[in-house]
């Protein structure tokens, strides 16, 4: 990975507390995030589109002109930041990986995250890269070039936030975020070296789909350290009462104990939960070997399984759970475009077949799914009962190469479908669990992945207490 320095090599905190002071201008950070982007830019496409740099400093000028008159909106006042093009941002154009940008709807109005990150100070500098419609772990699509991996350009990136992640990672933004559905916020950073925070549903709170719904999909934060992965979660977090499921919490609770060592720490290991998972040689020994400096911050580490449940009696469900829980919602939601004359053909043949398989499903399919989910949380909530938090990898493989659309086999085993190879990340999701994805280091051919904590509902603070943790054991 190209080494960060200069200003866009920050922390966000940092550059937000030289700003408070008067130390740095937003300007000059602005400016600093942008020729880094320039400089980036072009080898490795994180970004879906960009807003000209002289309105982008215009605004830089309007922050520095509030400091002046003692007016600071908050922590992320005069910071760069770029969406992930499926939310929307007021004024710019959403992809969501599949409009062209010149026929691309433009948001009337922000997302309710993005309102949250404007009324904090950032300053949009553009849209971060994604697949067509958040659809496979591989930022590539038909308007855009592929993004490219941080640490070797010739590798992919992840998905669906791997824009966010890259742009993180390579010093082109300070904070990003991203949403997570089937590992977003995880194997992106993971193969990136950042972190990233799936939270539990209802803590970003998203009024723009069915309202009494418990979506799959989640918004959440992508940080190079945990201090900041922390604000801009509590940022981005809070009630809403136009989202009637928003967990009613203070935010700020998020960030109180923040430096307090988690004391007695108990992790679970799962690993390739027992050879179920195929998984690509030098994965586990990666992550057991980052489990190891659990030790320094007080922390047991042993290896368990997932128990049996009613409901989910064997591993062997968890697939067949998870292919209709993602249907019954993606696949819904694209069913209209398939109709579409002009838009239905630009479909890729991974979201034709998302809606082809969600109008097949039948009641007695919804009904598994709905007692595979149970039974999986049960499993996992027994495990609790003795542990703080479970550990398994943030992806089966390492970066692939950039030119493939998915990998079709893992250590000799074919994968069934455009997404198999990440069902590492599928029991979070299921279980309705928030999970941190930590880098875990470098395999055996130099290629980064990710460990992913999973944590009880809603126990975001201790994930992100136990990143902060690990990381003060080498700064």
């Amino acid at each position: 990975m190209t080494s960060i320095s200069g200003l866009a090599g920050q922390p966000a905190h940092v550059l937000s507390s030289a700003i408070a002071r008067r130390e740095i201008s937003c300007v000059e950070v602005v400016s600093a995030h942008l020729d880094r982007i320039d400089g980036m830019e072009p080898t490795h496409h994180a970004f879906a589109s960009r807003r000209p740099r002289a309105d982008v400093l215009s605004e830089a000028q309007e922050r520095d002109a509030e400091l002046s008159r003692g007016e600071r909106r908050g922590w992320l006042h005069g910071l760069p930041h770029a969406v992930k093009d499926l939310s929307d941002v007021a004024g710019l154009p959403t992809t969501s990986g599949f409009f062209p940008l010149e026929q691309a709807p433009v948001a009337a109005a922000d997302s309710l995250f993005v309102e949250r990150l404007r009324a904090a100070g950032a300053v949009f500098v553009g849209k971060t890269n994604t697949p067509e419609f958040g659809l496979g772990s591989h930022t590539y699509n038909q308007i855009a070039a592929t993004t490219r991996n941080a640490v070797d350009p010739a590798r992919s990136a992840g998905g669906s936030s791997g824009g966010a992640a890259v742009a993180v990672a390579l010093g082109m933004l300070p904070v990003a975020d991203g949403s997570d559905f089937m590992g977003s916020l995880r194997n992106p950073p993971g193969w990136n070296g950042v972190l990233g925070l799936r939270p539990t549903f209802g803590r970003i709170p998203d009024f723009e789909d069915e309202l009494f719904t418990v979506s799959g999909g989640v918004a959440g934060p992508i940080a190079r350290n945990a201090v900041d992965l922390a604000m801009l979660l509590a940022t981005m977090s809070g009630p809403s009462r136009r989202a009637p499921l928003s967990i009613a919490e203070d935010p700020a609770t998020l960030l109180e104990r923040l430096e307090d060592t988690p004391d007695g720490l108990r992790v679970g290991w799962l690993g390739d939960l027992g050879g179920y998972l195929p998984t690509e040689p030098g994965i586990l020994s990666t992550c057991e070997q980052r489990l190891g400096d659990f030790a320094g911050i007080g922390a047991v580490v042993e290896q368990v399984s997932l128990p049996s449940a009613p409901g989910f009696e064997s591993l062997e469900q968890l697939w067949p759970t998870w292919l209709t829980y993602r249907q019954s919602q993606v696949g819904a939601g694209l069913s209209p475009l398939l109709a579409d004359p002009v838009l239905g053909p630009r479909l890729k043949p991974e979201a034709v077949w998302e809606i082809e398989s969600f109008r097949a499903l039948t009641p007695a399919d919804m009904t598994a799914m709905v007692r595979g989910r149970h039974g999986l949380y049960e499993s996992c909530r027994a495990l609790f009962a003795d542990l703080d938090v479970l550990a398994l990898p943030t992806a089966q493989v390492f970066p692939f190469n950039a030119d493939l659309t998915w990998p079709r086999e893992i250590a000799g085993t074919p994968m069934s479908t455009y997404h198999r190879w990440m069902e590492v990340t599928a029991p979070a999701t299921l279980a309705g669990l928030p999970a941190l994805a930590l880098p875990a280091g470098l395999g055996p051919s130099g290629l980064p992945i990710g460990l992913q904590l999973i944590g009880p509902p809603r126990s975001e603070a201790l994930l992100l207490r136990i990143a902060r943790a690990l990381e003060k054991l080498t700064t």
